[in-house]
């Protein structure tokens, strides 16, 4: 199978689909500028036009607002947000009209949207520009959250939602994902958004991570390879969560560490062990308590040496899995701490 980058599995999914759907338009601001947002709308104004493919000004609620507009009449718009942290300017329009819209007129009239909105951190991004609201959306009743992590997952969480969409849908993706690079089938397919990927099965630790933190993860796992033996659950969809997944996951290995890209309080990792805890069949195979990783309470800092200490280590990290699982550190594993992000690649 060829090879992908992440952003370029997602151009490939919207232009295929454009072409098969004339509903189907693509807006935001600088779309159709030269770095083609992040590399994921390249050159789709020259392919597609103006007319769908439309750069607007600087004002979220009013283009999100539009674009609302624009689905309950029968299009099929995607939304493309530089950061996740701009949604907020257009949140009522998101939780209070996208979201309710088809609970309130009984399902006769639906809004059929994606949102796409970029997470970001690393070259200094700040408070105001490298928040994580996967879970603040995942509150809302009538939107579904997505947070893919490897280039197969980009291309097909886009394409599964558009090819059966319905409901707003919000996606969002890590900058540092998009140069990633992934097997990707060249046509359109679809994958099961019920269920979490199971990236690497094990039985001394469950592992569930959130987009970035997944690549995190793995990087662990093949360090801590024939000393600690990891299951690693890749999320894939905050919401609906799949906690069945998990739960049989913690059945088997009793210990549960969750790597949330998130603050803590009021996190998806907060839901998660919620949900476990209150299932009476899988909370009294948890041999330890479960863990949460995420960020300290504190907005995002700006400066690289604030965020070396802000978002957490590989070696934090794996400190914490040898300590749930009884495994030492001495026992030689080579533990490499996280440098990626440093260098800026996108538009802004």
């Amino acid at each position: 199978m060829r090879k992908l980058q992440f952003s370029e599995a997602i151009l490939e999914c919207t232009s295929q689909v454009m072409e098969i759907d004339d509903s189907i338009i693509v807006l935001g601001e600088g779309v159709n500028d030269p770095t083609g947002m992040f590399g994921t709308t390249l050159n789709l104004h020259k392919k597609f036009g103006k007319n769908r493919v439309i750069d607007v000004p600087n004002s979220e609620a009013g283009f999100t607002g539009m674009a609302i507009g624009a689905a309950i009449r029968g299009l099929k718009p995607i939304i493309v947000h530089q950061r996740n942290d701009f949604l907020l300017l257009a949140i009522d329009q998101i939780v209070n009209q996208a979201a309710k819209w088809s609970y309130m007129f009984n399902g006769k009239s639906t809004c059929p949207i994606v949102i796409r909105a970029v997470v970001g951190r690393g070259w200094g991004q700040g408070a105001q520009h490298s928040q994580s609201l996967q879970s603040l959306f995942a509150h809302f009743p009538g939107l579904k959250v997505y947070f893919p992590t490897t280039p197969y997952d980009a291309k097909g969480v886009l394409a599964t939602n558009l090819l059966n969409l319905t409901s707003p849908i919000l996606i969002l993706e890590h900058r540092w994902s998009y140069k990633q690079i992934g097997e990707v089938p060249e046509d359109l397919y679809e994958i099961d958004l019920t269920k979490s990927n199971i990236v690497t099965s094990g039985v001394d630790i469950t592992i569930v991570t959130t987009s970035i933190m997944s690549s995190v993860a793995h990087r662990i796992k093949q360090n801590l390879l024939g000393i600690v033996s990891i299951e690693l659950i890749d999320l894939l969809s905050i919401k609906p969560l799949d906690i069945e997944t998990i739960i049989e996951s913690v059945k088997k290995t009793g210990h549960l560490l969750i790597l949330d890209d998130d603050w803590k309080f009021c996190g998806v990792s907060s839901e998660i062990i919620s949900q476990l805890v209150e299932n009476d069949s899988s909370f009294r195979y948890l041999k330890k308590a479960p863990v949460r990783v995420g960020w300290r309470d504190v907005p995002c800092p700006t400066s690289p040496i604030l965020e070396k200490e802000f978002y957490p280590s590989e070696d934090y990290i794996t400190e914490i899995i040898f300590n749930l699982t009884n495994k030492t550190s001495a026992s030689g594993a080579s533990i490499k701490v996280d440098t990626e992000g440093k260098k800026f690649d996108g538009s802004f």
